[in-house]
Order: structure tokens, then C-alpha cells, then sequence
């Protein structure tokens, strides 16, 4: 890389970046230009809480008027908004956050800036650069992906985590009914809570099912509740960052565009440890909330369903979090605790809790002038300084650098931050060539059907790898 061989060579290191940063505020022109930095957005907690620490803190070192005005768009509409105000020619945005699988796409469309000379050229970026996880410069960063060409810097890394009611693990009545049905302890704190596997969530999944009037924590139910929840919606890609995640720590494995053109769909994404996976993934529904046969249950239906208090553990990203410990928003506000999402205990007695990684990088659009670029550029210095980031954690988002996650105060900020840094190298991606949409729709397509009871594991990742192969070999990724 690089940009490493650039920041060692930097004279003082840290040092020379503070007397960089303090020449350029004494530098600072006293009249400044206007500068907008228009930015494509997922509607959030994490961008919203982004656009309010700008607005209360940011100054430009080069004393012009940066504001920055984000143009806030539905999870559900943001690809194809975002790409249809790229693909038209307009040039609205000179920014986006933009999800990882997008970036070949709009690379190759030729929207998405190169970074690189800008990494070599300023030991700020480099020094971000080598903070930050490796996991998120490989996702978010890096077309071809794992390659040394990078694109992007984290807005908000993300992983998926438990949340439970401790109103209703903790409760004595119903650890000693657990203990009596199932000859095991029922988990209460973090800690505890850290050691549940798949076969663990089960148990949740069947205990925890009540009927309304069923008595549930001493207090007769006013409706259904369920025990388990997790993502299962047909929509954008909600039920495959849960279900590759299932065939992964099964030993299974999706199509590895880094292996390409000799790698396989074929044989791969439908091998038995796949369809074990997914066998597995579907195994464990039965214990969800009927919507769940409908192919609705995306991460918004979720966090909705636990936020009603209607559901006693769900696997979800933690950039939800916040809102279900908001009184103003969640009716369990008072009673809910997190841990690492479950995984698959091994042989050895491990736990494999690898998963998708979730979250998102800020892009740099083609097409902006000097002054954008510059000016963007220092934004994201902002954005990923420690300080800035320790806002950002403590108001309820996630920081992707090493110094600041590590650090021992970062689990105080909010209750979930212990397992954020626990489950980041856990975290791998699906693909992000310009045919990821394609991959995904169909794919989505497929898992909705064995979702909703109209075929079997195998049947579906057959049909999906048989897709796959034929489009891929059309394209060129496979021989």
C-alpha cells in the first residue's frame, strides 16, 4: 500500500499533522467562499445524527462557508434514487454514502472518485487509513475488491447484534422454567448473553413463544409474543445479509468475485454446507412473528416489532439501536440490553460468528471542482478525527478506527459499544461488481420463496446458482 510506505516517511507523525492543521487555521483567508456539499443519504439515526454534530461544530480550516445539506432518502428507494440522479446526468451530488456492493458499479459508471493520489498526498488520510479495521478498507475502500485502489471512507460502519428484553431473560420465574424444560441456564447479562449459539437461540425461539393471555415475566399477555427475530424480507437485501452470514459459518460460501475468472457459482453457492446453512436459517422462523411468511420482515418491520415490545431477542444492526432505548420511541426503552449476535458453536466449543458487514463509505462524486474536492476531503478528515468520532459513538453511532474503539472508555458510551468492537474482524461482504443488482434481485427473489413456503433450501440455491453462473460467464468474471 501506498499510502503506508507515504505515512512513515512523514517527519513526526502525529506531531507534523497538528502543525499542518494549525498552519492552515492560521492561514485562514478572513473573507471565504459559499461552498454546499450536497449529499445523497440513507434516511437513519446515523446520518441524521451526523448532520447535527456538523451543523452545532464544523468550522473550515479554509475559512470558507461549508455547509452541508443532505438530501435524506428512504432505505427502501435509496439505490434507485441514487442511481438514477447519477445515471441521468445531472450531477446533484458532490457526495453520497454510499453501500459497499454499489461500488463497482458506479466505478465503472464512472461516478465514484479514486482516491488514492489524494491518500498519497495528504498524511492525514494516510494516518485515517491506517486506523481504521482492515475489514472496513476492504469493504467500504477498495475496487476491485481487496485490491489497493480505494474509493471510499467510513460514514458509519455497522454490525449486526443481539438485543434482548431484561425483563424477561432476568426474570427468576422464567429462569427457573427455563432451567427445569431445558437443563440450562437462561442468559441474562452481556457477558452471558455473549456465550448463546444457534442451538441456544432456538430455545428462545420455543420458549419464549406466548399466546396473548399467556403469562409471560408474572403479567398476562394484552397480545402475541415471540421469541426470536431476524432478517427475512424480500425487499433490497434483508434476508441475504442474514442468510449468507448462516451459510458461512456453515463452512459454505457465496460466488468470491477475488477468485474470479477461475471461481464458481456452480458447486459453490449451492454446495451442501450452503444448503445446510440455509436449511438452518429457515429452521428457525417458525419462532418469528407471522409477518415473517410474507417476505416483510426487514430490518425495519424488526426494529418496529422489538420496539412494541412484542418480541423477546432479535438479531439486527446496531444502527438501530438507539432509537429502542428512546422512551419517546421505544415502548421497552427501559428493559432492553445487547450482546454479539449468535453464531454456530464449533467442535472445539468456538463460536463462528462470522457475518455480513453492514454500514456505509462516503464517496467523492467525479465531477466536483477543486474547491468541492478540497473541501469534501476535509469534511471526511473531520468526520473520522478521534474527537468527532467520540461524538458520534457517544450520540449513538460507531466509529471505524482502531484508537478510538479500543479504547477503554468506548463500551461506556452506549450498551452496545462491547460488541461492536468484538464482532468487526468477524465481518465479511457479498460482491460489488456492476452486476451486484442483478445478483442480489434474483437472489432475493429465490430466498423470498423459501421464506414464504414455496420451495426448499436446495431447489433455491440451485436456481440462484445456476442464475449466477450463466450471468457471470455473459460477463466475463468467470471463465
Amino acid at each position: 500500500m501506498k499510502y503506508v510506505k507515504t505515512l512513515r516517511a512523514a517527519a513526526g507523525g502525529s506531531a507534523a499533522v497538528a502543525v499542518l492543521s494549525a498552519g492552515l487555521m492560521s492561514a485562514a483567508p478572513a473573507f471565504g467562499e459559499d461552498v454546499v456539499l450536497r449529499m445523497a443519504v440513507p434516511d437513519w439515526p446515523p446520518t441524521r445524527i451526523m448532520k447535527d454534530l456538523f451543523d452545532k461544530s464544523y468550522k473550515a480550516k479554509s475559512g470558507n462557508n461549508v455547509t452541508l445539506e443532505p438530501d435524506f432518502i428512504p432505505w427502501p428507494d435509496y439505490y434507485t434514487r441514487l442511481s438514477g440522479s447519477l445515471t441521468s446526468g445531472e450531477k446533484r451530488y458532490s457526495m453520497a454514502v454510499s453501500d459497499s456492493q454499489w461500488l463497482g458499479a458506479f466505478i465503472e459508471g464512472g461516478y465514484y472518485q479514486k482516491l488514492n493520489d489524494a491518500i498519497d498526498a495528504d498524511p492525514e488520510l494516510q494516518q485515517i487509513m491506517q486506523d481504521l479495521n482492515p475489514a472496513l478498507v476492504d469493504a467500504y475502500s477498495t475496487y476491485p475488491h481487496k485490491s489497493e485502489n480505494y474509493y471510499g471512507f467510513p460514514q458509519m460502519p455497522d454490525v449486526l447484534v443481539a438485543y434482548y428484553r431484561t425483563d424477561v431473560f432476568c426474570d427468576e420465574s422464567e429462569a427457573a422454567a427455563f432451567k427445569a424444560k431445558y437443563n440450562a441456564d437462561l442468559p441474562c447479562t452481556p457477558e452471558e448473553m455473549n456465550n448463546a449459539d444457534w442451538d441456544m437461540v432456538q430455545k428462545f425461539g420455543e420458549f419464549f413463544g406466548r399466546k396473548k393471555g399467556e403469562t409471560l415475566s408474572g403479567k398476562a399477555l394484552d397480545d402475541d409474543f415471540y421469541g426470536i427475530a431476524y432478517q427475512a424480507g424480500k425487499g433490497y437485501d434483508f434476508s441475504t445479509m442474514q442468510v449468507a452470514s448462516m451459510i458461512w459459518q456453515h463452512g459454505g460460501d457465496i460466488w468470491d468475485e477475488t477468485k474470479a475468472p477461475t471461481g464458481k457459482a456452480e458447486g459453490v453457492v449451492n454446495s451442501p454446507e450452503a444448503v445446510k446453512g440455509f436449511e438452518h436459517y429457515l429452521s428457525l422462523l417458525q419462532y418469528m412473528p407471522p409477518v415473517v411468511k410474507t417476505g416483510t420482515m426487514d430490518i425495519f418491520k424488526q426494529d418496529e416489532l422489538f420496539r412494541e415490545g412484542k418480541v423477546a431477542y432479535m438479531i439486527n444492526w446496531i444502527g438501530f439501536a438507539e432509537s429502542s432505548i428512546d422512551a419517546n420511541t421505544s415502548k421497552v426503552s427501559d428493559k432492553v440490553d445487547f450482546a454479539m449476535a449468535a453464531g454456530l458453536k464449533k467442535a472445539d466449543g468456538s463460536i463462528d460468528r462470522t457475518y455480513n458487514i453492514g454500514g456505509q463509505p462516503f464517496v467523492l462524486m467525479t465531477w466536483n471542482d477543486d474547491t468541492t474536492n478540497t473541501e469534501a476531503l476535509e469534511f471526511v478528515k473531520w468526520w473520522l478525527s478521534p474527537e468527532t468520532q467520540v461524538a458520534f459513538a457517544k450520540a449513538g453511532g460507531q466509529s471505524g478506527l482502531k484508537s478510538v474503539y479500543e479504547d477503554a472508555s468506548y463500551n461506556s458510551f452506549r450498551p452496545w459499544n462491547h460488541a461492536f468492537g468484538a464482532s468487526i474482524g468477524n465481518q465479511k461482504d457479498i460482491w460489488h461488481i456492476p452486476e451486484f443488482f442483478e445478483l442480489l434481485v434474483q437472489q432475493q427473489a429465490e430466498f423470498d420463496k423459501a421464506i414464504t413456503g414455496q420451495q426448499d433450501a436446495k431447489t433455491t440455491l440451485d436456481a440462484i446458482a445456476k442464475f449466477q453462473e450463466e450471468l457471470l460467464q455473459e460477463t466475463g468474471h468467470i471463465e
